[in-house]
């Protein structure tokens, strides 16, 4: 069997970064982890070819060889992954598909044409597909049931049909689930509020595979909550650490854990020994009644800005995510979270208006209440929300891009960087003793010069840039490079605030001429006697 794994496009998007890749000459951010693990569960005998659409487009040839494709998309790749489906049945192709977006909403994807619907985890619905295979059934629906599988049997992902050179960063996952339960989230949904762990060796295996093929730079950790369980993540670091001293720290680590990780110094440490470098959290709002409202009470426990200050302290470079738009928020949101970022010093502050996603608490609440405008939500930044909020949407619309603009301001965002990185400089980093001696890259030195050029001499940043980064150089000098390269991300954020103005603008505009139009439909459909 031939096998065509076709990755569909993301839109633009915050974590898009084309501006930044594009100083490293690089074609994305991340992998499709998804398709590569699904690889390697199906048959070895079977041929696999993986086309990224977000790196390059398939080939004729690539077309002509296939026998199946199998396609794996999140929300915000829906529109690429129907237009793909259409395409490979305009080719004559079988198709197959599975991942998030399917699995929440099926019927979109069937009827675009999909063949196939491997649904849920692959561990459990693979194994019947391939058997429908063997059979040949034309078509099939496979479903867990609700099981969830057990992820030490996951083998090691075919990391050796990627691209790696297309990518910033690689992609491996150590646990699946989560043992919080946020009205608005998804994770509990797909992957159960019971964390699932790999077992340490197989983690290990990964990375030394991926070490045997030639990679060196950062690895993602893709867990929605990398600490869900404690006891198994610190059993994994214990024994991880001496295989990053072995192999002279050639890799360093990003993930996404819950505000409680300020609580376990421990565990941070840990962490920061195994050259984990940076952590994305899910803040929300510094409103704790919208916090409370949407069942977020992890983050209402401590201070969140102690938490995040303290994990910035511990070594562990903050990023976050914020939402507007909660039930019985308060006008002023938008700003109490630029204040709130201004005051943490967080600089990649991912910030979007609230959207209902497929299945969760919140989705079901909202169609019972009788509030959802869509059963479908692009999962952008540039879309407006999917349901009728608490307060007005324009006024909420009109909070989130000016709160947005602000943030990214290019002034703003060089300041809070350069604070943020005086706050890790507190940190005790353990000795690394030997680590692996990099060659002399010459496009991460191209992709200095224009930073240099573009945030030191053309932008009227210029003069905070040369001060910060000879404050860098005197305090923090261990960190320059990955100072460097967070502020890159500003290439990115200045054309992207416009979008989101742009677009976000336009949708406000229409909104608003179709609320009126439906009020007007209605007074003359009941004239008041």
């Amino acid at each position: 069997m031939n096998v065509l794994l076709l990755y569909p496009r993301f839109p633009k998007s915050f974590w898009s970064f084309e501006k930044t890749l594009a100083l490293l000459n690089r074609k994305a951010m991340l992998p499709p982890l998804g398709l590569i693990t699904v690889a390697a569960i199906l048959p070895q005998e079977w041929n696999f070819k993986l086309v990224d659409l977000n790196v390059r487009e398939a080939t004729e040839d690539e077309w002509n060889w296939a026998e199946l494709v199998i396609m794996s998309a999140m929300i915000v790749q829906k529109d690429d992954l129907i237009a793909q489906i259409r395409e490979c049945k305009r080719r004559g192709k079988r198709v197959a598909v599975g991942g998030p977006y399917p699995t929440a909403l099926p019927e979109e994807a069937k009827g675009a044409g999909a063949d196939y619907m491997i649904l849920d985890e692959g561990e459990i619905t693979l194994p019947m597909f391939v058997e429908a295979i063997a059979r040949g059934d034309q078509s099939g629906v496979f479903r867990s049931g609700g099981e969830k599988p057990d992820v030490t049997g996951t083998p090691v992902p075919r990391f050796d049909l990627l691209q790696m050179d297309a990518y910033a960063e690689m992609s491996v996952q150590f646990s699946r689930g989560c043992p919080f339960q946020c009205e608005f989230c998804d994770i509990i949904v797909l992957y159960g509020r019971k964390p699932r762990t790999k077992a340490p060796e197989q983690i290990l295996a990964e990375l030394q595979y991926l070490y045997d093929l030639g990679w060196r730079r950062s690895i993602f950790m893709v867990d929605d909550n990398f600490i869900g369980n404690k006891r198994n993540v610190k059993l994994f670091l214990k024994q991880m650490q001496p295989w990053m001293v072995e192999h002279a720290f050639p890799f360093s680590f990003a993930t996404e854990a819950s505000v409680d990780l300020a609580q376990d110094q421990e565990l941070m440490d840990m962490m920061v020994a195994c050259n984990f470098g940076s952590v994305f959290l899910g803040i929300e709002t510094p409103d704790e009644s919208s916090l409370a409202m949407t069942q977020k009470f992890q983050n209402t426990r401590d201070p969140l800005s102690d938490a995040v200050k303290n994990i910035a302290r511990s070594g562990l470079r903050v990023m976050a995510g914020f939402i507007i738009g909660f039930d019985g928020e308060k006008v002023g949101a938008g700003k109490r979270i630029v204040k709130f970022v201004e005051e943490t010093t967080i600089p990649t502050a991912l910030f979007s208006m609230l959207q209902a996603l497929p299945d969760t608490a919140l989705w079901h609440r909202l169609i019972k209440e009788g509030r959802l405008r869509g059963e479908s939500t692009s999962g952008n930044q540039t879309a407006l929300m999917n349901f009728v909020p608490t307060r007005p949407l324009e006024d909420i619309a009109h909070e989130f891009v000016e709160a947005f603009w602000e943030l990214y301001e290019p002034k703003k965002f060089l300041s809070r960087t350069y604070r943020h990185f005086m706050l890790l400089s507190e940190a005790n980093y353990p000795d690394k003793g030997k680590v692996a001696q990099k060659k002399i890259d010459l496009i991460a030195l191209r992709a200095i010069a224009i930073i240099f050029w573009r945030q030191g001499c053309v932008r009227d940043t210029r003069w905070m840039f040369w001060r910060y980064l000879w404050g860098m150089y005197r305090h923090n000098r261990g960190g320059l490079s990955s100072y460097l390269s967070t502020c890159a991300q500003i290439e990115h954020f200045v054309e992207y605030r416009e979008i989101v103005r742009r677009e976000i603008e336009a949708q406000v505009v229409e909104f608003l001429q179709q609320d009126s139009t439906v009020k007007v439909e209605k007074k003359v459909a009941h004239p008041v006697a």
